[in-house]
C-alpha cells in the first residue's frame, strides 16, 4: 500500500504529519487506496489543521456527554444562572427529586464540572469547569427565549 503526500501550506498535522516541502514543513499521507477521496487538498489540510489533539478532543467529548442528559443540563442552567446552589433548591427550581439530583451532582463533581461548599448541614454547588458558562450563555434563558437556528439568541430590544 503506498502513501500519497498531501503538502498543506500552513497548519499543523494530525498524526500523519510527516516533515516535508509545505510552506511550514507540513505534508500530509493520505493512502491512496482509502476509498475517500480528496476533492480540495487546502480544505482537508484547513481542517485538519484545526482538529484539537486527542486528548483535548476526548474532553470535549465528555463534556458534551455530561450537557446530553436532560436532567444534568437543566441543574448546570440553574446553577450557572443562579450561582450556587443547594440540591433541595435545585430539585424544587428543576422538579426533579432530590435523590435524582444528587446522583447527578454526583456525576457532574466526579468530573470535575462543580464542586461543593458545606455549611452546616447544607452542601452548596457551584460550576468549576471554566468553559461550561461561555456554552451555557448560548442556551435560551427562559421559555420565551428561542434559539436560532444560527445559534444567537434573539434578545427582544
Amino acid at each position: 500500500m503506498g502513501q500519497a503526500a498531501l503538502a498543506c501550506p500552513r497548519g499543523r498535522g494530525w498524526p500523519q504529519l510527516r516533515p516535508g516541502s509545505g510552506q511550514n514543513g507540513a505534508v500530509h499521507l493520505l493512502d491512496p487506496d482509502d476509498r475517500h477521496s480528496t476533492v480540495d487538498g487546502e480544505r482537508v489540510c484547513e481542517a485538519i489543521a484545526h482538529l484539537p489533539d486527542t486528548e483535548v478532543l476526548h474532553e470535549w467529548v465528555t463534556r458534551f456527554a455530561l450537557l446530553a442528559d436532560q436532567t444534568r443540563l437543566a441543574l448546570l442552567l440553574c446553577i450557572h444562572h443562579a450561582g450556587e446552589i443547594c440540591v433541595s433548591d435545585l430539585a424544587a427550581a428543576t422538579g426533579v427529586k432530590d435523590s435524582t439530583v444528587s446522583q447527578a451532582l454526583r456525576l457532574l463533581r466526579a468530573h470535575g464540572v462543580v464542586t461543593t461548599r458545606r455549611d452546616g448541614r447544607t452542601i452548596y454547588y457551584q460550576l468549576t469547569d471554566e468553559v461550561l458558562p461561555a456554552l451555557l450563555g448560548q442556551l435560551p434563558s427562559g421559555p420565551d427565549e428561542p434559539l436560532h437556528a444560527s445559534g444567537q439568541q434573539h434578545r427582544p430590544a
